[in-house]
């Protein structure tokens, strides 16, 4: 992963820890306060979000464990890790930008790119003007142009 999506990685461990699991706890001891806990449904609400958020903060502890920063690959003429480029789609002639990422902060509504994803894997090493017909899960193919990189 990228140095900045560990960065976001161990701000979002923060956050849990330091923010969200006091909120939780003190909601625990206010329905505490409303009498018994067979039948109040806040407490249990609550205890439901703490299982929720713990289970969160353990799966974000196991990716920083095994975590690893891999520096950018790409460079001004040349895409790899790291880049941002657009791209021309042959069929639709729309232009659309991605940022090649990890697996772990794929989101391709924002433009982060799986590394391992067929675009990704068609692109890496390409440069502006070059064409890439790039293999869709579902069979069919479809041609891009690298229109600019950055």
């Amino acid at each position: 992963m990228s140095q900045a999506a560990y960065d976001e990685l161990e701000a979002e461990i923060q956050k849990l820890e330091n923010e969200e699991r006091p909120k939780i706890a003190a909601k625990i001891s206010v329905a505490r306060e409303d009498g018994d806990l067979k039948e109040n449904a806040e407490y249990h609400a609550a205890k439901n979000d703490q299982s929720f958020l713990e289970t969160r903060i353990l799966q974000l502890r196991e990716q920083r464990q095994h975590a690893v920063i891999v520096e950018a690959t790409g460079n001004e003429t040349e895409i790899g890790f790291g880049s941002t480029f657009t791209l021309l789609d042959d069929t639709s002639g729309k232009e659309i930008t991605y940022t090649i990422v990890a697996s772990y902060e794929q989101d391709a509504s924002a433009g982060k790119l799986s590394n391992s994803s067929p675009v990704a894997e068609a692109v890496i090493g390409k440069s502006a003007g070059d064409v890439v017909t790039v293999n869709l899960p579902n069979g069919k193919s479809r041609k891009f142009k690298v229109v600019k990189l950055g």
